[in-house]
């Protein structure tokens, strides 16, 4: 059963703040080369001040990354340049973008106040796997703050977006929010605030029978937040369920929601001197087809002609570009045999199980670990680096479809990281959900 809230976030006070788009930013994670300056630049306000603090090397115990979070925080609320929520509400975020053909479409969610749902419940399925790291820093931030700043962005089973409907009725004004954020300029971000009880109560009904919920991005979040949850009710064993830490703020998007886009993760191996390019495509002609092409322009034109088709990977190296052809793909039952036919068609596990760890021979804790594996969304970077580097090889891939992440998680397998990138990214800044103890939702 999934329950979900409405809830009185904190946001900003467009009357004290110059500019909504100032004070805005991507999520914690892709802020990143360079961009952690650019919107340090933008504002004194700027949450990426609160989510992804710079560190300097006089930080101490008290004086720190997670400690200034929490000073900004504070004093921007007694500033009142971040304002608290006068009633329960649903934020309504409308995100509308161009797609390669030029073509604008709008993808609409809601964020909410989600209840936590463990794994085993069924409620909520995750699809990548994870990594300790970030859940740490995560962890401190939040304890610090007792503020969760970015969403959980989930799927849910809607079919005939019966509640996208919904909150179209309630909608019908302008946005109390308009934004373009600096990172992804092409892209409006349109927010309604939502109090009417009718059409909470309409929604909140349309939610309560759902299960097999997605997480499509933030699942270090998530397991943050249930990680937050354990140690609270270890402190406050007689808070009640309504507690905010028992909650985490969460992005809704129909699974049927035609604005739902999926871009593809590249992959850059660098610093890679196990084999030359030769003694590697070598090896990659036992288990596929390998044409050379001449240019980028031609390997990417072949691999838009197979996005829908399995086992066709891009390879760039300096010795040239090239597209793979998987041609059996049995070889992937032999080398996954504990996983289902859904994970083994992907073209991320061809990838990283038959390419990177079969045939490169990379140990794939070092993989896990992201040691000499760069994750791109453009390619640019790393066709740069392999023209450059004869130990530097960049892998293309097309972008894992929403019905192979559906039939991997229905059956409980968490895919390959980074083996999604929905498009455009929930942005952080427009609601912030308080989970003190003493917060009731």
């Amino acid at each position: 059963m999934a329950n979900i809230k409405p809830f009185q976030a904190i946001r900003y006070n467009q009357e004290k703040i110059e500019d909504i788009n100032h004070v805005i930013s991507q999520p914690y994670d892709r802020v990143r080369y360079g961009l952690q300056d650019e919107y340090y630049a933008l504002s004194d306000y700027n949450v990426t001040r609160i989510i992804k603090g710079k560190e300097f090397d006089t930080d101490s115990e008290n004086d720190n990354v997670y400690t200034r979070a929490k000073g900004f925080l504070s004093q921007w609320l007694k500033d009142g340049i971040l304002l608290r929520e006068d009633k329960p509400a649903y934020y309504v975020y409308h995100q509308t973008f161009p797609l390669p053909s030029g073509r604008k479409i709008t993808r609409k969610a809601f964020i909410c106040a989600f209840e936590l749902a463990g794994f085993e419940e069924g409620i909520v399925l995750p699809h990548e796997k994870t990594h300790a790291g970030p859940k740490i820093d995560r962890l401190n931030l939040t304890r610090a703050t007792e503020t969760y700043f970015g969403n959980i962005f989930m799927l849910y089973p809607d079919s005939e977006n019966r509640i996208d409907a919904i909150f179209d009725q309630a909608i019908n004004r302008p946005a109390d929010i308009e934004a373009e954020e600096l990172h992804e300029k092409d892209v409006l971000h349109q927010v309604w605030v939502v109090t009417d009880p009718v059409i909470i109560d309409q929604v909140n009904s349309e939610m309560a029978p759902k299960n097999n919920l997605i997480i499509a991005d933030g699942h270090h979040r998530y397991e943050t937040a249930l990680n937050y949850q354990e140690e609270m009710k270890g402190k406050f064993p007689d808070a009640p369920p309504a507690a905010g830490f028992n909650h985490r703020m969460v992005a809704m998007v129909s699974m049927s929601n035609p604005g739902l886009t999926i871009l593809p993760t590249h992959r850059l191996i660098f610093d890679y001197q196990k084999m030359s390019n030769e003694e590697i495509l070598e090896k990659t002609g036992a288990y596929f087809n390998v044409e050379k092409l001449s240019n980028r322009a031609d390997l990417e034109e072949k691999m838009t002609q197979a996005a829908d088709k399995l086992g066709k990977i891009g390879f760039a190296c300096q010795e040239g570009f090239y597209l793979l052809t998987l041609n059996n793909p049995d070889i992937m039952e032999s080398l996954a045999p504990d996983r289902v036919l859904a994970w083994r068609d992907l073209d991320v596990s061809v990838l990283h199980k038959l390419l990177l760890s079969h045939i490169m021979e990379i140990d794939e804790k070092k993989i896990d670990n992201l040691e000499n594996i760069k994750y791109l969304r453009e390619p640019d970077m790393g066709y740069e680096e392999v023209k450059e580097t004869g130990t530097s090889y960049l892998f293309i891939l097309n972008a894992t479809r929403i019905e192979q992440v559906t039939a991997c998680t229905e059956v409980g397998e968490k895919m390959p990281q980074k083996s999604t990138d929905f498009y455009p990214k929930i942005v952080t800044g427009f609601a912030m959900l308080p989970v003190s103890p003493d917060e009731k939702l």
